[in-house]
């Protein structure tokens, strides 16, 4: 017996107004059927897409700032990223992905949801390092932060920032992280919870932003 995606709850009209609430519910309805055959969700996630994966990375929203342009790292089912696209219409946003089922299922979502400030690219994030730079990188369920780190940080302008969903690890990863961290060259590494009030538990990420890392700072001095 298949299991039944659940009606969205009460605050979920608040957290995607407007335009957004219609894509969600399409969004929703894409994950729990084309989405879990294809085996980027599996079938007991369906009754709790909404509050476990499509309010969860809405609220992570709150930390981003506006105007960005935002990379997915290892979107898979675009989550966070289509979700952040669907109730932040000012960002532009990079889903990334190596896995080409995964690409084809956000493709068809994009166009689903007639979004025009996203673009899916089917790569790695070490493949894209010196080509393509951005203000923001956001990751959720892909790594520990400090293989995480190694992916992003070559991804950010200076003073970007990595957006790390981490939930009840976060402590313990981002102490793990601290050699990773000095050696990429982070400025600030800190803990942010989200979704008070909308959420429960808040969402816990781990915020980092992106300085210079100090081997690149030696190759400009020698210059």
């Amino acid at each position: 017996m298949s299991e039944e995606l659940s009606a969205p709850p009460d605050i979920a009209r608040d957290v995607f107004p407007g335009e957004a609430w219609e894509r969600a519910n399409t969004f929703a309805a894409m994950l729990a059927g084309p989405g879990v055959v294809r085996g980027l969700l599996g079938p007991r996630e369906v009754p709790r897409i909404w509050d476990r994966h499509l309010l969860n990375c809405a609220v992570v929203a709150e930390a981003v700032p506006e105007d960005v342009r935002l990379v997915d790292i290892g979107s898979g089912a675009g989550l966070p990223g289509l979700v952040l696209a669907i109730v932040r219409q000012d960002l532009q946003v990079t889903l990334l992905e190596p896995l080409l089922r995964r690409t084809v299922f956000l493709e068809e979502c994009v166009e689903a949801l007639k979004l025009d400030n996203v673009e899916v690219l089917r790569g790695r994030a070490e493949d894209l390092a010196g080509k393509r730079e951005f203000d923001v990188a956001c990751a959720r369920a892909v790594a520990p932060l400090e293989r995480l780190l190694k992916w992003a940080m070559p991804l950010l302008r200076e003073g970007g920032e990595l957006i790390a969903m981490k939930g009840e690890r976060a402590a313990e990863e981002l102490a793990e992280a601290t050699a990773q961290l000095k050696s990429s060259g982070a400025r600030a590494a800190e803990l942010v919870t989200v979704g008070h009030g909308k959420v429960e538990p808040p969402a816990t990420l781990v915020r980092v932003v992106a300085g210079r890392a100090p081997e690149q700072g030696r190759r400009r001095r020698r210059r």
